[in-house]
């Protein structure tokens, strides 16, 4: 008697025949093979290996996460140190840099808030000359390289110049920097939602207000004073809590904490600077006391 075939995990982890035991199963127009209208089936490699067989060169965008180096992934750690040439920002972690092989090549592309010495477009062709050189290139970026972080384009540019490219995610500085301080971005009976906006651009401050929830926004410390405002003329309670985290995952991290109508103040007389996670809303009064304790003194506790 023949032995049942062995099954395998599906895409989203249970166990079956395979895609086309399923009732939905049907040929995907482009790869052709069978795939589930519910699940996703790649043709292509893992999205976290290299794109492409040794000896072509090729992109990954790697997410290092915020700060503390043993926030990035294990594969992001393995392909990194697998790159012949790794393009860094200034928030991708320089402890990650110093553990690199000595035969890898690293260009720093950092950007500064006001100071961006190498333009995307620039930092977009190396990516591309690089590969085309046959090399193995990692693009570091801090947090995940899809928010905020312009990695959209660069894959775009890596795609229309024929490079092989892939990505993987990192951990998005909009959630874990609040984590570390004891802010969850949604809890049960305070906030059933969260939206990240990015400092640098002028919001709906009325959408954001509707909305409800957890406002959280990145680069947002120069443009502080106009945000606050503005969402207070669209209906923000004034004593609604803030919270401001400093150098998250860096052993530097401070929190400055006050009611809305009070933050830009307080943010002043601290001299509250970038790096910079914004929290707005309920949750941000959850921050744990030994951390807003400290907050006076400089460093967080470990």
């Amino acid at each position: 008697m023949q032995a049942p075939r062995p099954t395998s995990p599906d895409a989203e982890g249970r166990c079956g025949a395979g895609a086309a035991a399923h009732p939905g199963a049907a040929t995907h127009p482009e790869i052709g093979g069978p795939f589930d209208a519910g699940a996703t089936t790649h043709a292509r490699r893992s999205s976290l290996e290299w794109p492409a067989p040794a000896g072509v060169g090729q992109v990954v965008l790697v997410g290092a996460g915020p700060g503390d180096p043993g926030l990035i992934t294990v594969a992001g750690q393995r392909l990194l140190t697998e790159a012949d040439v790794v393009v860094a920002d200034r928030l991708a972690g320089t402890a990650l840099l110093r553990d690199l092989p000595a035969r890898v090549q690293v260009i720093d592309v950092g950007k500064c808030p006001g100071n961006h010495p190498v333009p995307q477009e620039v930092i977009n062709q190396l990516l591309v000359d690089h590969a085309r050189a046959g090399h193995r290139v990692v693009r570091l970026k801090g947090g995940d390289p899809f928010l905020f972080g312009r990695g959209g384009e660069e894959v775009a540019a890596c795609r229309e110049a024929g490079v092989p490219v892939a990505v993987v995610p990192g951990v998005t500085s909009a959630f874990a920097v609040p984590a570390e301080v004891g802010i969850p971005v949604t809890h049960r009976g305070l906030a059933r939602g969260v939206t990240v906006v990015s400092g640098h651009e002028d919001p709906d401050h009325e959408a954001l207000v509707r909305l409800g929830g957890t406002l959280v926004v990145l680069m947002g410390v120069t443009r502080l004073p106009q945000l606050v405002d503005g969402l207070l003329q669209h209906g923000l309670a004034p004593g609604t809590p803030v919270a401001i985290l400093e150098s998250g995952w860096t052993g530097l991290s401070r929190v400055t904490r006050a009611r809305a109508d009070e933050i830009v103040g307080t943010a002043e007389r601290r001299e509250v600077h970038a790096p910079a996670v914004i929290v707005i809303g309920e949750v941000a009064a959850l921050a744990e006391e030994r951390m807003a304790a400290r907050a006076e003194e400089g460093p967080a506790l470990p």
